[in-house]
């Protein structure tokens, strides 16, 4: 072939080559990817125990010191509202009533004849028998006796008052659950002597891990029973969460309120509190280890069984415990999903399983 023919060659043969498709790259190889199926669980009726409380406990002292010379109830015992419950030796109370008693008469009778010489005193100056001067005095004398006879009453009304004070009743129905002094003993103003509960209204106290209390609210139904009766079933609602957890147990604690309890609901003794789900209700649960958060959502990866990819679901998640976390909200059951290296995926990436869970 002449050198001319060869050079017009070239051109087609670049021509011809350009034309020729690429060569493909190489495929990726699938992930290797631990994954499970999503499996609902019905949730566990929850029980607790506690014990039972009175919802209100006053405790009753005196408000003056002296010796406890007498008391009319024991521990255990019901009373009424208004029943007389101990006295104190009130020898001193009655004295001081006595001499505030003995000080107003006298107050009175010094009122009484000022009063009368300001009466004469005004029917001479009418008679310009004496002086104005005379009669201002007598007026001054007359108000001021006036004043201590105000004076003297009070202080007659607060010895009156401090006598009431040696004496303790009952501030409403109830029973007795702590004594604190016996008669002879003496007792300081503030001393505990009796301690008072109401009987209608009672608590059951339980205490609960955070895992549980995450989920409650104000008014939420147990089912409550006594360890010694436990057909004695009543409902109960939850009426106050505890602030803040014990710093040493970590719990938290819960009081459910019960009214108008039957009698073996005895105050002290231990019962079980429950919560049970609602029939049918059912939760999903998965690691925290297939959870993936980021700024704008929270996902997880779930395995597409027909083209072997992954996808990001967005989820919605509940309480966390024991490495578990619930989900509310976007998972099925039945589907699988990625439970290990979650932030190295990406959409749509071909996954191989290595391994399957349960």
């Amino acid at each position: 072939m002449s050198p001319i023919r060869r050079l017009a060659v070239i051109p087609l043969l670049l021509t011809l080559a350009a034309c020729q498709p690429a060569a493909e790259a190489p495929e990726q190889a699938p992930r290797r990817l631990l994954s499970m199926v999503i499996e609902p669980a019905t949730t566990a009726e929850a029980s607790f125990v506690g014990v039972v409380s009175p919802r209100i406990s006053v405790t009753q002292a005196f408000r003056v010191g002296g010796t406890l010379v007498s008391r009319s109830v024991g521990l255990g015992d019901q009373v009424r509202a208004g029943a007389p419950l101990a006295d104190l030796d009130a020898t001193t109370l009655d004295l001081a009533v006595e001499t505030a008693r003995a000080n107003l008469q006298a107050a009175e009778a010094q009122y009484a004849n000022a009063a009368g010489s300001e009466g004469r005193l005004r029917a001479l100056t009418e008679s310009d028998v004496t002086t104005v001067a005379n009669l201002q005095q007598a007026e001054q004398q007359s108000a001021a006796a006036l004043a201590n006879v105000v004076q003297a009453r009070s202080r007659l009304a607060q010895a009156t008052e401090q006598r009431s004070y040696a004496s303790l009743v009952a501030p409403f129905d109830g029973v007795v659950t702590t004594v604190g002094a016996e008669p002879g003993a003496v007792v300081a103003a503030g001393q505990t002597v009796l301690t008072v509960a109401r009987t209608d209204t009672r608590d059951v106290v339980i205490d609960v891990p955070e895992s549980f209390v995450q989920n409650l609210e104000l008014g939420t139904v147990f089912r409550v029973a006594p360890q010694l009766s436990p057909a004695t079933m009543v409902d109960g609602k939850l009426r106050e969460i505890a602030p803040e957890a014990d710093p040493v147990t970590r719990s938290w604690r819960l009081k459910i309120g019960i009214d108008d309890p039957p009698p073996q609901f005895w105050l002290g003794t231990t019962a079980t509190a429950s919560l049970a789900a609602a029939a049918a209700d059912t939760v999903i649960r998965v690691p925290e280890t297939a959870i993936r958060r980021t700024d704008a959502a929270t996902l997880v990866w779930v395995v597409d069984p027909a083209q072997s990819v992954v996808k990001a679901r967005p989820v919605e998640l509940g309480a966390a415990a024991d490495g578990q976390v619930e989900v509310r909200s976007g998972l099925a059951a039945g589907e699988r999903i990625a439970i290990a290296g979650v932030n190295s995926l990406s959409e749509g990436q071909r996954v191989a399983e290595e391994g399957k869970l349960p």
